[in-house]
């Protein structure tokens, strides 16, 4: 039997994550059991009770305390609203511990915000980790050296698991299953609850919304000024005269400013053009192309997979009802 263990830190839980990670246990346990053997999994809650507010209500959790756990094979950190700081100001102690059941063998995973809690812990400097597309610019202010893949849905190393936001937690629980209960057991799991199992990626889901929460006035004008042009075929020279820079200097306050190199903004901007008009037009993959400045299919293709994960046309027949 696995000791399953999520820890509920003070803060706005997000129920869904936490009772859709906890079904999917159940549904593992169900599956051995029409088979005639025992529950393989034991779901526990452990920290502090907690009373979480709905819209029109709330509920009370009722947690057991963590000197009341013992040695557990698993603990999980479900997601929270980041307006509380994700937990970490009040979960010193839980976190401590949760610090101590790692180095004693027990494997940690984090359900999208849960990173937040994870990453307090100190232990995953140096491993690449995973969280909601929507919380990677606030994480790495809180949390500058680690390396965080925004477009990963599961990332593992040494014991320790994340995944991104929302349904992507499901990804990573049934990832969990296989593991410790083998193929079938996962396979019975997404049938039953309707989950892709084998989704590897968050970037289809993204939003590319412009990386303008930054103090320079002259590099917000370029990003309107590409914004305002998706059409044209743009290039560094071009911006940087645009804003009377030499090449070198605007291309260093440009990455300062957004993070991302001039050339790669532009692309990001482009992609995010040709993935509305894949959303809400009926036009083909050559028109589109044209419409956000690309002349060449194979550069267009390559590009919009390298920062969407599938191919424009794949993109275009699962988000278009029309097509």
């Amino acid at each position: 039997m696995k000791n399953v263990t999520f820890l509920i830190a003070d803060g706005v839980l997000k129920p869904s994550g936490l009772f859709g990670a906890i079904e999917v246990f159940e549904k593992a346990n169900q599956f051995y059991e029409k088979q005639g053997k025992p529950p393989f999994y034991n779901i526990q809650l452990a920290g502090r009770d907690l009373r979480q507010k709905l819209l029109n209500g709330s509920f009370q959790l009722n947690i057991m305390p963590l000197d009341a756990i013992g040695k557990t094979d698993l603990i999980l950190f479900p997601s929270f609203d980041h307006q509380h700081d994700f937990g970490i100001q009040t979960s010193g102690e839980m976190l401590d511990w949760v610090t101590q059941q790692y180095h004693q063998g027990t494997e940690l995973a984090s359900l999208c915000t849960g990173t937040f809690l994870l990453a307090a812990t100190g232990l995953l400097k140096g491993m690449p980790c995973a969280t909601h597309w929507q919380a990677a610019d606030y994480f790495r202010e809180l949390f500058p050296g680690l390396d965080l893949q925004t477009s990963k849905v599961i990332t593992e190393h040494q014991g320790l698991y994340t995944a991104g936001g929302g349904n992507s937690s499901l990804n990573l629980v049934l990832y969990l299953v296989e593991k410790y209960s083998g193929r079938e057991t996962a396979l019975y799991c997404s049938k039953v609850l309707q989950i892709d199992i084998d989704r590897t990626s968050q970037s289809p889901f993204i939003l590319f919304e412009g990386l303008k929460d930054h103090k320079d006035p002259a590099i917000r004008n370029v990003q309107d000024y590409i914004e305002q042009h998706v059409s044209e075929r743009l290039t560094v020279e071009q911006l940087a005269t645009h804003c009377f820079m030499d090449r070198i200097n605007f291309s260093r306050r440009f990455k300062k400013a957004t993070q991302l190199s001039p050339a790669d903004y532009i692309q990001r901007i482009k992609v995010e053009a040709a993935k509305r008009s894949f959303e809400s037009t009926g036009k083909q993959i050559n028109e589109v192309m044209y419409d956000v400045g690309y002349g060449d299919i194979k550069a267009f293709r390559q590009t919009f997979k390298k920062i969407v994960g599938m191919t424009p046309g794949d993109y275009r027949s699962k988000f278009n009802k029309a097509v």
